[in-house]
């Protein structure tokens, strides 16, 4: 089992950038990939990004291709997501996995952080 804690959310102002960061520890060996979902109250969990611990291959939800850039420090075992261009759309809380199972975007999210707040207003 692996341990995520997540930080860097708060509150912007539509067009600008926060970064979020997913500290991981424990049994890091068996994680495939990792991934940042998100989530607004009522709706369905979404995936916004996914990353292959081996390679570093990365793919992007559309709503935010071009803006997000996630990223992993293997050493530090650290996940990151820098956020750019932030629109109130974007506002939910932002939750990183580690997956033990992936193909292409699918992250099967075996273990998750609590989650950081992340609000955007216009």
């Amino acid at each position: 089992q692996v341990q995520l804690v997540e930080s860097g959310g708060g509150s912007v102002q539509a067009g600008g950038s926060l970064r979020l960061s997913c500290a991981a520890s424990g049994y890091t060996y068996s994680t495939k990939c990792m991934a940042w979902f998100r989530q607004v109250l009522g709706k369905e969990r979404e995936r916004v990004a996914t990353i292959y611990t081996n390679g570093g291959t990365t793919y992007y939800a559309a709503p935010v291709k071009g803006r997000f850039t996630i990223s992993q420090d293997n050493a530090k075992n650290t996940l990151s997501l820098q956020m750019n261009s932030l629109k109130p759309e974007d506002s939910a809380m932002y939750y990183c996995a580690a997956c033990s199972y992936c193909v292409i975007e699918y992250c099967n999210g075996r273990d998750w952080g609590q989650g950081t707040q992340v609000i955007v207003s216009s």
